[in-house]
């Protein structure tokens, strides 16, 4: 092997391959993003086998600074690396990293997410203000349907059926790698029909802008997006899903159960075997015309949505 393959970024590239098939697609993306972002580009042509905690510390350290979550991955990529270089012969035998404690601890908190009515409707405004068409589009998709974002971003075309209004989403990119039928309210379908308007019929239904490397819209651009409407520490992208939950329950009165199976959260027992049978696919479909009506009431101006938006 030339001493080039020894080098951190090409066995980087040779662990993610390793590791893509054991792994879902959401999961692979995040470990692809941190890797080439954030690793390779600081420890690229850093010889594997001499690899040092003195040089991979400041590293994670600088990642911990503006983006802690990220850096307590990146460690654990490290990590892996390191030990497929060790199980590959590219390395020595017992030459790990020490790495444990490196990056800060920081006190984790729950998502957060915007659950009044009153802080939804400002919410919704500015997403639809949003310059981006593409991004404005998948911002709207995820609050509709409270899929994960990952899964919204990355979604390509041959899972929808406009003319059936429902969205199929392979066991591959589910969380809990089953297959996921979500039913498509009237609004849902005019945004995608609109986005085919604007990019035509690519693989992907919200293809990547120009600077992006991912060949679709990275997560972290709806991420990005929200904190440029000044949404920081008030509302995430996974907010939607607990949005979605809660307003569901409180204010629109909708089953907990139909709300799960919406979300696709995991269930055990007889729960479980009720959500894999086709009995909850009418009250799904109800929740989401109700979920995207209510959406719209919200978005009206106060005057014509009146008391509704109180609900």
């Amino acid at each position: 092997m030339a001493e080039g393959a020894f080098h951190f970024h090409l066995v980087a590239e040779r662990w993610l391959d390793f590791k893509r098939k054991e792994w879902a697609d959401e999961t692979y993306r995040k470990a692809d993003f941190v890797v080439r972002e954030y690793l390779t580009s600081a420890l690229r042509n850093k010889p594997i086998s001499t690899l040092a905690t003195s040089e991979v510390k400041p590293v994670l350290g600088a990642i911990a600074s503006h983006a802690p979550n990220l850096a307590t991955k990146a460690r654990q990529y490290v990590g892996g690396i390191v030990t497929y270089a060790v199980q590959n012969g590219l390395r020595e035998d017992g030459a790990a990293l020490t790495l444990r404690g490196v990056v800060p601890r920081h006190r984790k908190g729950h998502i957060p997410a915007i659950t009044k009515p009153a802080d939804i409707a400002p919410l919704v405004h500015a997403i639809d203000a949003y310059r981006s068409p593409i991004t404005r589009a998948a911002l709207k998709l995820t609050m509709l349907t409270g899929l994960r974002p990952g899964v919204v971003a990355a979604v390509p075309w041959d899972e929808v059926n406009l003319k059936t209004a429902e969205w199929h989403v392979a066991a591959e990119r589910m969380k809990m790698r089953h297959d996921h039928i979500v039913p498509l309210p009237k609004q849902a379908v005019a945004i995608l029909k609109e986005v085919q308007s604007l990019t035509g019929k690519g693989h992907y239904v919200f293809p990547s802008p120009a600077r992006q490397k991912t060949p679709h819209l990275h997560r972290d651009a709806l991420s990005k997006a929200l904190r440029d409407m000044g949404f920081q520490g008030k509302h995430a992208t996974h907010g939607f899903r607990g949005m979605l939950r809660t307003v569901g329950r409180e204010r629109l009165g909708m089953d907990i159960d139909v709300l799960e199976a919406q979300l696709a959260h995991a269930k055990r027992g007889d729960v479980q075997k009720a959500y894999d049978r086709t009995t909850f696919d009418d009250d799904r479909r109800r929740v989401m015309r109700e979920w995207a009506d209510y959406i719209d009431r919200l978005s009206m101006p106060t005057t014509e949505a009146g008391s509704s938006t109180q609900r």
